[in-house]
C-alpha cells in the first residue's frame, strides 16, 4: 500500500509523508476514524514509507523486499496487537488478520471478529500482549533499522495492559514506532493519548446493513396481535443473532421501520428507507406508538454496545414495546 493507493485525507497522507522526508517523526501517533474507515491502509503506507529501501517522490516504491513484506504484514520488526478473547494470542492470529487486510484493509471491527472467529464473544487487549510486545522492543530490530508496534483499538486495553505500554510510549527507545488506530478516542486511556500525535481520517462509510427482516415482522406481528408469548419469542431469536454488530444493525433498521410508520400513519407516504411493511402496520398500532417504540430501539442500540447481555436487553424491550403498542 502506497500514499498514491489511497483516496481521500489528502492533507494527512501529505502531513504524514513529511514526517518521513524531513526525519522528523513523532515516536508515537494515533490515528481516530470511524468503523470501517481507512486508518489501516494509511498505517500500512505510512509504514511502508518509513521502512522502504528505494523511496520515490516522497512515497515508497512498492516493489522493494521492505515494501513487500509490510504489505504482506510479515516484517520481522513490525508488531501488531488487536483485541482477542480469553486464553488467544495475537501472534497465533496472525494469518487470519493477514487475509482479511489484504482482502479488505478497510475491514470493520465485526468482520475482523468474524475473521478471528470471535465475532460473539466479548473481545480485549488483554496484559499478556502487552508484556509480549515489551519483550520484543527489548531485543534489537532484526533488520538494523525501525522497530514499530500497531495497536488497533486500544480503547479494549485493560487497566494493567494500558499501564504497561505506557512507558514504553512515553520514553521509546531510539527508532520506534508506535501507531494506535481507535474508533473511540474518547475511550482511549488519557495518559496514553495524551502522548500520541493524533491525526483525525475521514471517508464515507457503509452502515451495516440488516440482513434478517424477518426478524421485525415476526416481532410487530406478534405485539400487533397482542400474543406476548410470541413476542418474547421473537425477542429470543433477535438475541441470537451472531454478533454485537449484527444486533445493533436490527436496532438501526427497527427504528427506521418506525420512522415509516410513523410518515404513514401521518398520511405522509414512505421514504424509500427501512422496512416495506409499515402500511400494513399503520391501522393497527396507536399513533404514539412509533415514537415510543424508536425510543425503545435506540435504548436497545445503546445498551447493546455497552455489551449488556443480549438476552436481558430484548427481553426488557420486548416488553416495553407491548406495553406501548
Amino acid at each position: 500500500m502506497r500514499f498514491a493507493d489511497i483516496q481521500g485525507n489528502s492533507e494527512v497522507l501529505k502531513a504524514l509523508g513529511g514526517m518521513v522526508s524531513s526525519g522528523r517523526i513523532p515516536h508515537a501517533l494515533m490515528f481516530s476514524e470511524p468503523d470501517g474507515g481507512p486508518a489501516w491502509s494509511v498505517a500500512m503506507a505510512y509504514l511502508q514509507y518509513l521502512y522502504c529501501q528505494s523511496p520515490v517522490d516522497g512515497d515508497s516504491c512498492g516493489a522493494c523486499p521492505s515494501c513487500n513484506r509490510i504489505g504482506k504484514l510479515i516484517h520481522p520488526d513490525v508488531h501488531f496487537i488487536f483485541p482477542v478473547t480469553a486464553g488467544q494470542a495475537c501472534s497465533s492470529l496472525m494469518p487470519q488478520l493477514r487475509t482479511l487486510v489484504q482482502e479488505n484493509p478497510r475491514f470493520t471491527e465485526a468482520e475482523l471478529g468474524a475473521a478471528l472467529g470471535i465475532d460473539a464473544k466479548s473481545s480485549l487487549i488483554p496484559v499478556a500482549e502487552s508484556r509480549e510486545i515489551l519483550s520484543q522492543l527489548s531485543l534489537s530490530a532484526l533488520e538494523g533499522g525501525w522497530r514499530a508496534v500497531l495497536i488497533y483499538l486500544p480503547e479494549k486495553m485493560n487497566q494493567e495492559a494500558a499501564n504497561r505500554l505506557l512507558k514504553a510510549i512515553e520514553e521509546p527507545e531510539p527508532r520506534t514506532q508506535f501507531i494506535l488506530i481507535t474508533h473511540a478516542p474518547e475511550k482511549v486511556l488519557q495518559t496514553i493519548s495524551s502522548r500520541c500525535l493524533r491525526l483525525q481520517l475521514g471517508g464515507e462509510v457503509k452502515a451495516p446493513e440488516f440482513d434478517s427482516p424477518e426478524l421485525l415482522d415476526d416481532l410487530m406481528e406478534a405485539l400487533l396481535s397482542h400474543d406476548l408469548f410470541a413476542a418474547l419469542e421473537a425477542g429470543e431469536r433477535i438475541s441470537a443473532l451472531p454478533s454485537r454488530e449484527n444486533a445493533k444493525a436490527f436496532c438501526k433498521f427497527a427504528a427506521d421501520a418506525m420512522r415509516n410508520l410513523f410518515l404513514q400513519q401521518q398520511g405522509l407516504g414512505l421514504p424509500q428507507t427501512g422496512s416495506g411493511n409499515a402500511a400494513g402496520w399503520a391501522s393497527r398500532a396507536r399513533k404514539t406508538f412509533p415514537r415510543a417504540a424508536m425510543a425503545c430501539f435506540n435504548t436497545a442500540y445503546r445498551l447493546i454496545d455497552r455489551n449488556v447481555n443480549a438476552k436481558i436487553v430484548f427481553t426488557d424491550m420486548v416488553n416495553k414495546l407491548s406495553q406501548v403498542i
